[in-house]
């Protein structure tokens, strides 16, 4: 079976790219990162890509006036197999929806169907989370549809929701469960089984 071409679409740090490399440097990877695109020129994400010799772009609508159309151009001549939107805060545009239908996937910091839609991204999830009392939150990875974090969860990690917490610190732990989510449904995906949902709880 030939390695999954896994291409990363991020818009900040890029802390879920970091974990998602260095996972695809184990032998047993079965994917490697061939492209990371980012909207923002001094994003952590590109920067790291670059250190680490991978292809990267900023594409945005200061460099494009279709900046969709840009992405999925990118992607076509990267053959990416998978794309992955980690931190990613603009919504993937039809034209590279339509050419990756079904190989996108997104994470997504919550267990979804609760806490997502439109706004519901960084701190803002962790506010809700907490107003809305719930025991657990977690990480979910999802398949990227027609509108915000509707599509199918293929993988979940859950985090408890610990008295005291603040959206800052349910924010650090649940971002930490994202660094192992997010390389075990890639490493899955890659060797066949993109049904993989995992409920076990993340106990940090």
């Amino acid at each position: 079976m030939p390695e999954l071409r896994v291409a990363v679409i991020a818009s900040h740090a890029g802390s879920n790219l970091r974990a998602l490399h260095r996972a695809s440097l184990l032998a047993d990877a079965r994917f490697r990162i061939v492209l990371v695109i980012s909207n923002n020129s001094d994003s952590g994400a590109l920067r790291y890509a670059r250190d680490n010799a991978i292809p990267a772009r900023h594409l945005s609508g200061r460099t494009h006036d279709d900046p969709d159309q840009a992405i999925r151009a990118a992607l076509v001549e990267h053959a990416a197999d998978l794309v992955v939107t980690a931190g990613y805060l603009k919504k993937v545009g039809p034209r590279t929806r339509a050419e990756f239908s079904g190989r996108i996937v997104n994470v997504h910091p919550a267990l979804l169907p609760r806490h997502g839609g439109p706004g519901m991204y960084g701190e803002h999830v962790h506010r809700a989370v907490l107003d809305a009392g719930d025991p657990v939150s977690g990480a979910s990875v999802h398949l990227v549809s027609d509108e915000y974090d509707t599509g199918q969860v293929i993988g979940q990690i859950e985090v408890p929701v610990q008295p005291g917490d603040t959206a800052q610190t349910l924010g650090a732990r649940v971002l930490h469960a994202e660094h192992t989510l997010l390389p075990d449904v890639v490493r899955r995906i890659a060797t066949g089984h993109p049904e993989w949902r995992a409920p076990a709880s993340a106990d940090r």
